[in-house]
């Protein structure tokens, strides 16, 4: 299977996202990554279901909504409504886990999970069943243009094995520090989506170039 790329417009031009989200889909994109940052769980402030809602208009690509945010669970059907296909929530943003993913997929959505560099993959062993994305964060979240930390590796290695266990499909998604130098450490782990956003929006070929040196 050949690895999905989700840039994250975070690190797009803002005052031309409509434009900036057909420009990446016509490059190659699999998906569209939205950093939801709330400036409470992360220090930084980004957008929100009406962003959200505005942009979804110009594309057919999945959103993919990552959402830093706390508490989570009152603001899930929101961002539904607003578009979102694949909400992913981090597990310190919940006092019930399992709750808050079935909600999620109670809304018609797929349900993820993002682990920080910090946060262990054993949070996630008894949920598989409500589970569609494991995000692993090989940066610590809610600034862009980090350097990929080299040992979380292991947990991409471990995450895919853990992955195998279960019949229900779940995709493995790596965020952080992804660049074409990166790529490949994360992919051989067993990564199947990336999510980058200096590397496409900031790098040095076009955007088809860059997402191409992702995947290959």
């Amino acid at each position: 299977m050949s690895v999905k790329i989700a840039p994250s417009i975070l690190s797009a031009d803002f005052s031309q996202l409509g434009k900036e989200i057909q420009a990446i889909e016509k490059a190659g994109a699999d998906m569209i990554h939205l950093d939801v940052m709330d400036g409470h769980f992360v220090p930084n402030l980004t957008m929100g279901p009406p962003i959200i809602k505005a942009l979804r208009k110009w594309t057919e690509l999945p959103f993919d909504a990552h959402l830093m945010i706390t508490p989570a669970d009152q603001l899930l059907e929101a961002f539904a409504d607003a578009g979102a296909d694949i909400i992913t929530i981090h597990p310190e943003a919940t006092p019930d886990l399992a709750k808050s993913l079935k909600s999620i997929q109670a809304l018609g959505v797929k349900a993820g999970v993002a682990l920080n560099p910090e946060t262990p993959l054993s949070i996630v062993e008894g949920h598989l069943e409500c589970i569609d994305l494991i995000l692993i964060m090989t940066v610590n979240p809610g600034f862009g243009g980090q350097s990929f930390m080299e040992d979380v590796i292991p947990k991409i290695a471990a995450a895919h094995t853990l992955i195998q266990t279960t019949n229900h499909p779940i995709l493995l998604q790596v965020d952080g520090g992804i660049d074409k130098n990166t790529a490949p450490k994360a992919i051989q782990a067993g990564a199947q989506a990336l999510v980058a956003g200096t590397a496409i929006f900031k790098g040095p070929g076009s955007y088809a170039e860059n997402i191409q040196a992702l995947k290959s």
